[in-house]
């Protein structure tokens, strides 16, 4: 039995490495492929690194991914690497579009010229819905992206469907709702609350700057949501799945589950900074995940409190080792 391939881009982030991890304990060989870095980022993969394959590339040189996909013939490429930070999206929008965007065409293309037969995953997500046109959001409802992160994605969850209707390639998107773990990007809104209400219980911080607290998100764990990716691909027939918890909290409720687990009242901390303020906010998202629970048999193993309660739990432990090993937390 010829033993199963996949390409990973992005395999450096969040989704990355725990979808790396995931199709290893599958029996797959996997590829990963990363841009060219003076200083790797390999943290969130160091414990697998001997398992997998590292390969440069890059979503703005379309021939690197030629190359790739020639040299090591995967049967299965997931497309996770993004500017994905929405924030950095208006600072940076032209590169956002080049990478998130029209980053999904070239490698699209590449699978084309080289290999028809391999199937592809494309990372969309619940931005894409932006200012909702219906609550919950399904894989029918209408895309009103409010920020060029939102504007990308919906370029690459359409050109993914161009390309499959066009081409007959198995190619599909998952739109995925917020997913977070204690690999989260400190940057995020979910994994800075946890990592300050941490610093907050061990004296290392008293205030903690916020944007807008009544944003509503569906909030689940990046490891339940890396096997949806793999289930995608595993159909008789390619198609487009929302992956969600169907639930929603604000981030004020976020606020209470960290600080209330450390016997803390964010109230006492919390300062709004209208630095954190979007142009255009994303108000309302929560997804409908019935065709994933229908046709793919996916469902959520971890709760938003029980997500919430992990990830405080890691970040207590980092900052705790940081101070016995005299690094700055």
């Amino acid at each position: 039995m010829v033993r199963r391939k996949a390409l990973i881009t992005g395999i450096t982030g969040q989704d990355g490495s725990y979808l790396a991890e995931f199709l290893l304990e599958k029996g797959y060989e996997v590829v990963g492929m990363v841009r060219r870095a003076s200083t790797p980022h390999f943290q969130r993969i160091e414990h697998i690194l001997d398992k997998i394959t590292i390969v440069q590339g890059d979503l703005l040189d379309q021939v690197s991914l030629i190359e790739i996909l020639r040299e090591h013939r995967p049967h299965e490429v997931y497309n996770l690497a993004a500017q994905s930070f929405v924030p950095t999206s208006w600072a940076e929008p032209v590169l956002t579009g080049e990478f998130t965007g029209l980053g999904v065409t070239r490698m699209l293309d590449a699978i084309r010229m080289v290999d028809p037969s391999i199937r592809f995953y494309q990372a969309s997500s619940s931005e894409m819905f932006g200012k909702v046109r219906e609550v919950p959001q399904k894989e029918t409802t209408p895309f009103y992206p409010r920020s060029p992160y939102g504007v990308a994605k919906v370029y690459g969850h359409w050109i993914t469907v161009n390309y499959r209707e066009s081409y007959g390639l198995y190619a599909v998107s998952g739109i995925l709702f917020n997913h977070e773990s204690p690999r989260r990007g400190l940057e995020f809104v979910t994994r800075k609350v946890t990592y300050n209400a941490a610093k907050i219980k061990l004296g290392l911080a008293d205030k903690l700057p916020m944007g807008n607290l009544d944003s509503m998100r569906d909030w689940g764990y990046a490891g339940d949501y890396v096997k949806a990716m793999w289930l995608m691909l595993q159909q008789d027939e390619p198609d487009d799945y929302v992956i969600a918890t169907g639930t929603r909290h604000s981030v004020r409720e976020l606020l209470d589950c960290a600080f209330s687990y450390l016997g803390l009242d964010y109230r006492d901390y919390v300062v709004i900074d209208p630095r954190f303020l979007r142009p255009a906010d994303v108000v309302d998202l929560v997804g409908d995940a019935s065709k994933a629970r229908e046709k793919l048999g996916w469902e959520p193993t971890v709760t938003f409190e029980e997500l919430i309660h992990m990830m405080v739990d890691h970040d207590l432990k980092l900052l705790e080792e940081k101070l016995r090993s005299g690094g700055r937390p």
